[in-house]
């Protein structure tokens, strides 16, 4: 084999992609030539005389380059390239045919049994040089890329890991949301009270209570707090508090007068007093919007107020559907808001539906929002139908409105039905 310049040494060993080469031929002048340019290369070198004894060196220890001979007997180079490329291995191995054929159609063989080039007999220092260095840089990138693809791996799995605790937490935590609505539905005699609470994620920023006021009141709200997931969820946890039904004496909704005796406080004063404990003393970004009744169980009026929440739903015993409110100012937005107190009377058969955007604003496959007249809708045909079940079927009809897809916003409710009768 002609010899024609010579193959320097890498100047960092560590950085060779290219360390064990294996040289295939039949010829053993051409395996000891080519070997000894290769040794004094650096590179630990091994030998076989037949495809058959270089597959076996392969199966013990795959090696980063091969060097084989295109016509040998018994197995050709491209059996071997093939055998080669079936074997599995953790890392690419470079494949070089050694051959005197130059045409196309021989090209394109070899490169179809796997090779990733060729290299002429007689061979030149030069044109070897050149070849390992083409294989070093492919090698390179390719160990360079499992590196990384071992780190995105291993990114992937620890990001697995710590979404698989959130995930556990959250699905916790909508429990402990789920808690706060732990009374879904009261008789209270002449009136009757159902709540819905459906986040559309883990959490929610949704939140539907009712709390006794005394023998003769009851009061009800819904709120929506601003954005959704954890922090929406934790500040309805706080404003459950301030409207709880366990601890009358800290419900701001309701004065504590001598006696021991509770009496709602006008629902615009509390929603005050809401605006200026969210601004005064919770520092947040979040605000809500908020409806608060009291509802006199005896007469069957009711006061509210309406802080940015969508108007009620009022469906008369006759039929007829009406929305009251107008609207006002949400909660926690600006210090000093005022709003304004507002009254409706219920009379026996009527009852009253209190919901969020969440339900109004769901919308069908093309895009279309439900609106106060699609809730109207629904309500009719629900109207032979009373208390838990009632919500119970408006979910089914915003499912089927959304043909099935996965609500946008948190989904919330309260409904108020008047039998009459007294309480």
């Amino acid at each position: 084999m002609e010899q024609q310049g010579v193959i320097e040494p890498a100047a960092d060993s560590a950085m060779q992609a290219v360390r064990s080469v294996l040289v295939v031929d039949d010829s053993p002048s051409l395996r000891l030539t080519l070997s000894r340019m290769l040794r004094r290369a650096g590179y630990v070198v091994r030998e076989a005389a037949s495809g058959h004894d270089a597959l076996c060196v392969c199966r013990d220890d795959p090696p980063d380059l091969v060097f084989s001979d295109w016509m040998m007997p018994g197995m050709s180079g491209l059996e071997f390239c093939r055998e080669f490329r079936s074997m599995p291995r953790d890392s690419y191995g470079y494949f070089i045919l050694l051959t005197a054929k130059g045409e196309k159609e021989d090209i394109a063989r070899g490169f179809d049994a796997g090779a990733d080039d060729f290299l002429t007999k007689p061979v030149n220092g030069t044109e070897l040089r050149a070849r390992i260095t083409a294989a070093e840089r492919v090698l390179r990138m390719e160990r360079e890329l499992t590196e990384k693809n071992r780190l995105i791996g291993a990114t992937l799995d620890e990001l697995q890991r710590i979404y698989d605790s959130i995930d556990g937490d959250l699905i916790e935590a909508r429990k402990l949301q789920q808690s706060l609505v732990s009374e879904r539905h009261r008789d209270f005699g002449a009136f009757e009270v159902s709540l819905l609470l459906h986040s559309c994620g883990h959490v929610g920023g949704d939140l539907v209570g009712m709390f006794p006021i005394g023998s003769t009141h009851v009061g009800l709200y819904a709120i929506d707090v601003s954005g959704h997931g954890i922090s929406s969820a934790l500040m309805t946890a706080r404003l459950a508090g301030y409207l709880s039904a366990a601890a009358p004496e800290q419900n701001v909704a309701i004065v504590a007068r001598e006696g021991g005796e509770f009496f709602p406080r006008c629902p615009a004063e509390t929603a005050a007093t809401l605006n200026e404990l969210i601004l005064g003393e919770i520092e947040t970004e979040h605000y809500f919007t908020l409806f608060l009744a009291h509802v006199d169980l005896q007469s069957g009026e009711m006061s509210f107020v309406q802080a940015g929440h969508p108007c009620p739903l009022v469906q008369r015993a006759s039929g007829m559907i009406d929305m009251v409110g107008e609207g006002g100012m949400p909660v926690g937005l600006l210090r000093r808001a005022s709003y304004e107190p507002a009254f409706v009377r219920l009379s026996p058969g009527d009852r009253l539906l209190i919901h969020s955007d969440g339900i109004t604003e769901c919308a069908d496959s093309n895009g279309t929002l439900l609106g106060d007249r699609g809730l109207a809708r629904m309500m009719m045909r629900l109207a032979e139908i009373e208390g838990p079940a009632c919500l119970d079927g408006l979910i089914w009809q915003l499912t089927d409105y959304a043909d099935g897809q996965r609500f946008d916003d948190d989904i919330s409710a309260v409904l108020l039905e008047f039998r009459g009768g007294g309480a």
